[in-house]
């Protein structure tokens, strides 16, 4: 594969424009993926910038944070509260392949900026709407982020169920509903861009985040139909002598292993784990029986041991040790951004594919730095016209001009 990379470093996107209205989560990870593959990424921003802008860390004068989201992207300044940057960003539309927007439903109606408008003079655009609980309904004009997601969909307090102190749901700071979301747009988009190339036409997408996280709770919705007798078993952290493990021996083949490997052979004909429904009924015996061997050593010599004999396991890491494990360096998980002198890692997309490229690109938008580029290259904007959108407030606030009738003090 690494040789079919190399001679064949092509782009699955590229000359797919993309218009990107998107802020904070959802939506620049959507786009991020397409810029990963190659689209052309313009991303409209407002005076002020995506409000990540203004989150550390920083290198190199930039929001890493940001730029994690936004890498690759094309950064162009349009105020949509004044009609000269409302009709820009349409005319930039018209032109798209694809638009992507994550505001609350209504808003780009509002802005004459939703699919029925493009759409009348686009019919080959693909427009997805990123949201808190989809374009119509009940719940869709309630405002969302992935917190609210987490809790509003059932997961916090499924999760909570499965820790020992389930006396309140644990605090968020990682946002599934947004990266899953993302995820979810991406394709949706890709899936929509296939159907174009077959009809011509392009169409809606309507992506909820409320769906994308309740979808991911297989189990757990269908034990809200069908109540088991009891819960299933959870996959709990074991003790080491310096930190914790991770055992998962799933099949009768893992926990055979794990017996043999723990000195504790005659667990494989022991009544209480001959059968997966005896296991669940006498999981907190088998996690003991297991801590007790882990306990006795380092979790890296756990994690090897085990590893070793075939039994799934892995000691607790941070995300830094995560990041530069030989398995993420061989996989080119983390490509490296920024300049030489202030560089830092983003997270590559987690597959590869044989014949095109899919990684982040060294491009880090400062906020507006591409806007007359842009302008210039896709609606063949001279210095006349961008002068007239530029004293029509189009990139923001116009500043006054000097009095100059006033005497200085």
């Amino acid at each position: 594969m690494e040789t079919e990379l190399a001679s064949a470093p092509v782009d699955a996107l590229a000359g797919i424009r993309v218009v990107d209205f998107t802020i904070v989560m959802s939506g620049p990870m959507c786009t991020r993926v397409l810029a990963d593959a190659g689209a052309d990424v313009i991303k409209i921003e407002p005076p002020e910038g995506d409000m990540v802008r203004h989150r550390p860390p920083f290198r190199s004068g930039i929001s890493t944070y940001f730029a994690s989201m936004n890498c690759g992207k094309r950064s162009t300044v349009l105020d949509l509260h004044t009609p000269s940057g409302r009709r820009t960003a349409f005319e930039l539309a018209s032109r798209a392949d694809v638009v992507v927007e994550n505001f609350r439903p209504g808003v780009m109606k509002r802005l004459g900026l939703d699919y029925g408008t493009l759409a009348r003079d686009n019919p080959r655009l693909v427009y997805c709407s990123i949201s808190g609980f989809g374009q119509s309904g009940p719940m869709s004009q309630a405002p969302a982020y992935a917190p609210i997601i987490h809790a509003a969909s059932g997961y916090e307090e499924a999760f909570a169920r499965y820790q020992k102190d389930a006396s309140r749901p644990a605090n968020n700071g990682i946002f599934i509903a947004d990266v899953l979301g993302a995820i979810h747009a991406a394709s949706a988009i890709q899936t929509a861009l296939l159907q174009r190339h077959r009809t011509g036409r392009g169409q809606c997408v309507d992506v909820s985040l409320m769906d994308s996280v309740l979808g991911m709770l297989i189990y757990e919705l269908q034990n809200a139909q069908f109540p088991a007798e009891r819960q299933r078993q959870v996959y709990q952290p074991v003790r080491a002598s310096d930190g914790w493990v991770m055992v998962a021996a799933i099949t009768p083949r893992n926990l055979a292993a794990l017996f043999e490997v723990i000195g504790f052979p005659q667990g494989k004909t022991d009544a209480r784990f001959a059968t997966v429904a005896e296991k669940e009924a006498n999981w907190g015996a088998l996690l003991g029986i297991i801590e007790g061997w882990t306990s006795q050593r380092t979790a890296l010599e756990c994690e090897q041991t085990l590893m070793h004999a075939g039994v799934p396991c892995s000691r607790y890491r941070t995300v830094g040790e995560a990041m530069s494990d030989p398995q993420a360096v061989h996989r080119a998980l983390m490509a490296t951004l920024g300049t030489t002198a202030e560089p830092f890692k983003v997270a590559n997309l987690p597959y590869k594919l044989s014949a095109c490229r899919t990684e982040a690109r060294n491009v880090l938008p400062h906020l507006g730095q591409h806007t007359e580029q842009v302008l210039r290259e896709v609606l063949g904007c001279d210095d006349a016209r961008l002068a007239e959108m530029r004293a029509d407030g189009a990139f923001g606030p116009v500043a006054a001009a000097p009095d100059r009738s006033r005497k200085p003090v």
